[in-house]
């Protein structure tokens, strides 16, 4: 069984963030799986299964993520390998996209959670949203919608990602990397 997540904070006031973009991937996921709902407070998340796919978005807040995503391993017995988590990266410009086994949360404290309760040998999806030029606007910038010129590229780029992560169940990543990888939103 594989579990896909997606970062993100719940609520309407967030839903279209630069935060958000993991559930967005969810969203489409579970649309084109046709998944069922089989949410359960002690999930702490909406949780959705199609055959062997479960496909979350936690309610936890983006910084306590790894609390629903324990819960749901734990209780379906996922291993941290089968476990795929999508989420923003503010490392790489916007539009790109990255594919990695393990390394480090690079000050995102939605992996900070994930690491803690899991350990880092999950697949991450990296989803560029590019950084504001000043490090103390980081906060402010991610809990923002993506402007209007980026928001003419997500559906696009969303249904790339989501292309891309319903291979990577039965695709060696390293041919992930090389089939779906892009340096920026021109390769979608």
């Amino acid at each position: 069984m594989t579990l896909f997540v997606g970062l993100g904070n719940p609520g309407t006031s967030y839903e279209n963030n630069r935060h958000n973009i993991g559930f967005k991937v969810i969203d489409t996921l579970v649309s084109h799986f046709k998944a069922s709902n089989i949410s359960k407070s002690s999930f702490h998340g909406e949780l959705y299964k199609s055959g062997e796919n479960l496909f979350l978005k936690p309610s936890t807040y983006m910084n306590l993520s790894g609390k629903s995503i324990q819960a749901v391993a734990h209780f379906y017995k996922i291993t941290v390998e089968d476990i795929i988590v999508i989420h923003d990266d503010l490392d790489i410009p916007f539009g790109a996209l990255k594919f990695k086994r393990g390394g480090g949360h690079g000050g995102h404290n939605g992996l900070k959670s994930v690491d803690a309760h899991m350990g880092q040998e999950y697949i991450r999806v990296r989803m560029g949203i590019d950084k504001p030029a000043h490090r103390s606007e980081v906060a402010s910038y991610v809990l923002h919608d993506f402007s209007s010129d980026e928001q003419t590229h997500l559906k696009r780029w969303i249904e790339y990602t989501a292309d891309a992560c319903v291979r990577i169940t039965h695709t060696p990543l390293e041919k992930i990397k090389s089939l779906y990888s892009l340096k920026n939103i021109d390769g979608v």
